[in-house]
């Protein structure tokens, strides 16, 4: 974070209490009623969902906001860099524990549920009696193919493509941070927003993936255990990139702004943080959805 000047290094800076907290909490919730309800058909569970989206909007704007003015303000030393470190790692650290959920639930599916309605190990008894036709062959749409027939995505077009697009901001975003740590503003925005770019440019091509999945390869979420899998890591991968470059847009404007300096940019390194794990994350995406 950016200081205008030095604050005691015995004070940790402590805010006035705060409103957000309270409303991020009214926004979540209504978004979660509302996305919940959504995709149980409820008629105005759509609606609802956009409500709360705004509302979480609007929070996470003020709430950063405040953040901004008074890192800008000086407010932070030494003791609050510390404290805000410490957050964004056990943060990246449960976003780690929440994609290995979902990659824990599609080792699950492919290497022991699979295996075991087909007729292996302690499934011989289901396999002969529920299943006796079922073939154990992934991608699955599962026994009696509830599913549907479907297609799947080649590993080395579209997925391809966005692998290089995203190894590639990786890079640029660490151009970025060579260049606000040797003070090159011209070269830290130039990188930086190749970065911003780069990662819209992944986005609109995982929106065609998706696009050419549901009306071409019938691969929707409803088609069995491989469409649910498949589109809850991408999915789930697509937001967080989504997240990530807003972040990322945010921070080349502070940086116009002239918020950063070459000792004081957590901000910065925070969201570069974040975007490395989400590069992370999709390499194992690529390797374990798409290729293997």
């Amino acid at each position: 974070m950016a200081h205008a000047h030095t604050p005691d290094a015995n004070i940790y800076y402590v805010p006035h209490s705060s409103r957000w907290p309270f409303l991020g909490s009214i926004g979540l919730f209504t978004t979660m009623i509302g996305v919940a309800s959504w995709l149980n058909e409820v008629s105005w569970g759509k609606p609802v969902f956009f409500v709360g989206l705004a509302m979480m909007v609007g929070v996470l704007f003020g709430w950063f906001g405040d953040v901004i003015r008074e890192s800008v303000r000086g407010n932070y030393n030494k003791q609050v860099d510390v404290s805000f470190r410490m957050g964004m790692i056990w943060f990246i650290f449960s976003e780690v524990m929440f994609f290995a959920a979902f990659f824990g639930a599609l080792f699950y599916a492919r290497s022991l549920a699979l295996p075991w309605l087909g007729g292996e190990g302690d499934g011989v008894m289901t396999n002969s009696l529920l299943w006796p036709q079922f073939s154990a062959a992934w991608p699955s749409s599962g026994p009696a193919a509830v599913g549907g027939v479907f297609e799947t995505i080649p590993a080395w077009g579209l997925p391809l493509l966005n692998t290089l697009i995203l190894l590639t901001s990786g890079s640029t975003v660490t151009a970025a941070h060579h260049a606000l740590k040797g003070g090159h503003r011209k070269a830290l925005l130039f990188w930086l927003g190749l970065t911003v770019l780069l990662g819209c440019l992944f986005l609109f091509f995982q929106a065609e993936e998706y696009i050419h999945a549901y009306t071409e390869l019938n691969l929707t979420l409803g088609s069995g255990i491989y469409g649910s899998t498949f589109f809850m890591l991408t999915g789930f991968h697509g937001l967080h990139v989504t997240l990530g470059t807003i972040m990322l847009a945010i921070i080349w404007f502070r940086c116009l702004k002239g918020h950063f300096d070459k000792d004081n940019h957590f901000a910065f390194e925070a969201v570069a943080w974040y975007w490395h794990f989400v590069d992370v994350v999709w390499l194992g995406l690529f390797l374990f959805v798409y290729v293997l």
